[in-house]
């Protein structure tokens, strides 16, 4: 992993890079969205961790998983028998792939690799979305910098990263809007503020 080509930009531009405070392992649960969305024709989802910092936050699984469900109902799409690869990664290991895809020597929060249309499929076979990678620290710098839960960040990342699998895109200022108003509807079914309305406080 990854197997395709990113398609992502970091949802806020990376600052300076600086060591990040760990979360507390035993973060309030109220900061945890909801986990009874579970749609029918959710796609299977495959997670890979990569880092070890991603014990400081033990729902790192539940709450991405949510959130994908949270982005299927809301689209009303059907991704049953698709499958997607999740890796939770460090700064370090973004930072390569974003070099090595992306041609950027720099970390960045998430990056998603939408899968090519096989020529072929066999029947039966898992349709591919792709896969989609997280870092822990740049996600957990962040959340702290726009004083929001690193779950409620954790989501909206997993949230934009699944989109883009999906095809949506932000390369100009409609198509922007467009995915920003998305997420935002996405995330308040999770019962998560606006990310955006709260960044620019």
């Amino acid at each position: 992993m990854p197997t395709h080509m990113p398609d992502d930009r970091p949802i806020r531009a990376p600052a300076d890079m600086k060591p990040a405070d760990m979360p507390s392992a035993d973060m309030p649960s109220a900061d945890v969205p909801p986990s009874d969305i579970k749609p029918d024709n959710a796609p299977g989802i495959d997670i890979l961790v990569e880092s070890p910092l991603w014990d400081a936050f033990p729902a790192a699984e539940t709450t991405i998983r949510t959130a994908i469900a949270a982005c299927v109902a809301q689209l009303s799409v059907s991704t049953d028998g698709a499958e997607v690869a999740i890796m939770l990664c460090d700064d370090s290991g973004i930072r390569s792939l974003n070099r090595d895809w992306r041609g950027l020597d720099k970390p960045t929060n998430v990056l998603s690799f939408p899968a090519a249309p096989p020529p072929h499929i066999e029947p039966g076979a898992p349709r591919l979305l792709g896969d989609i990678a997280i870092a822990f620290e740049t996600l957990e710098r962040e959340a702290k910098d726009e004083g929001k839960p690193f779950a409620h960040h954790l989501s909206h990342l997993a949230a934009h990263g699944f989109l883009h699998l999906l095809g949506f895109d932000h390369e100009n200022d409609a198509d922007a809007e467009r995915m920003e108003q998305l997420e935002t509807r996405i995330l308040a079914t999770l019962n998560i503020p606006d990310p955006y309305a709260e960044s620019d406080a």
